[in-house]
């Protein structure tokens, strides 16, 4: 009889933890315009981000990690502490990939901080529409591909047309369990003439 109890007791505190540590960030914001089980169309606002290049290959991502949160944590020119936000951004080919950490809304696009490492840039996304599909998992070059794969077939039956690259949003720290973590794959859109 304990051992149940110590068992639910267990998953309550993982899926306490992990929806805590996420709930613990600011997020990119957007507009849901259309909701479909794990498919959604939104609208987001311009987002400044900051970014480096990162490797095609291996989990390391060539320290891109590291570089953006070297800035985060004071590795600018004005040893500036800035929040972590959520989801870390990934786009790009195979051979110019690049890593993002989207800037806290309080941080308008000039009072972002220069960053004190020439590998990390401070750019302004522009505002548009997203197709958007969830899966959780722990981040691999299959699941990316099947989930753009999913996300496009279910884009061609909703008559909007995919405009490259993908983005890859990673919500979660590497510690939570693939099945809690939350991921997204997401095209810019513009609806089919």
């Amino acid at each position: 009889m304990i051992l149940p109890i110590v068992l639910l007791a267990g998953v309550a505190l993982i899926f306490g933890g992990c929806q805590v540590t996420r709930s613990g960030y600011e997020s990119a914001p957007y507009k849901v315009v259309r909701a479909d089980g794990k498919f959604e169309v939104r609208d987001y606002p311009p987002l400044t981000v900051v970014e480096t290049s990162m490797a095609s290959t291996g989990n390391n991502a060539n320290g891109s990690f590291g570089r953006l949160f070297a800035f985060i944590t004071g590795g600018n020119q004005s040893k500036q502490k800035i929040s972590m936000t959520t989801p870390v951004l990934m786009s790009g080919s195979d051979s110019n990939r690049t890593m993002a950490f989207v800037m806290p809304s309080k941080l308008k696009p000039g009072e972002v901080p220069v960053p004190a490492d020439g590998s990390v840039s401070v750019r302004q996304l522009a505002a548009g529409r997203f197709a958007v599909m969830r899966f959780n998992g722990s981040r691999s070059t299959k699941r990316e591909t099947e989930s753009l794969e999913h996300l496009k077939t279910w884009m061609a039956t909703q008559n909007l047309v995919p405009i490259p690259p993908p983005v890859y949003g990673y919500f979660d720290p590497p510690w939570t369990l693939g099945f809690l973590r939350r991921n997204e794959v997401m095209l810019r859109t513009e609806q089919a003439r």
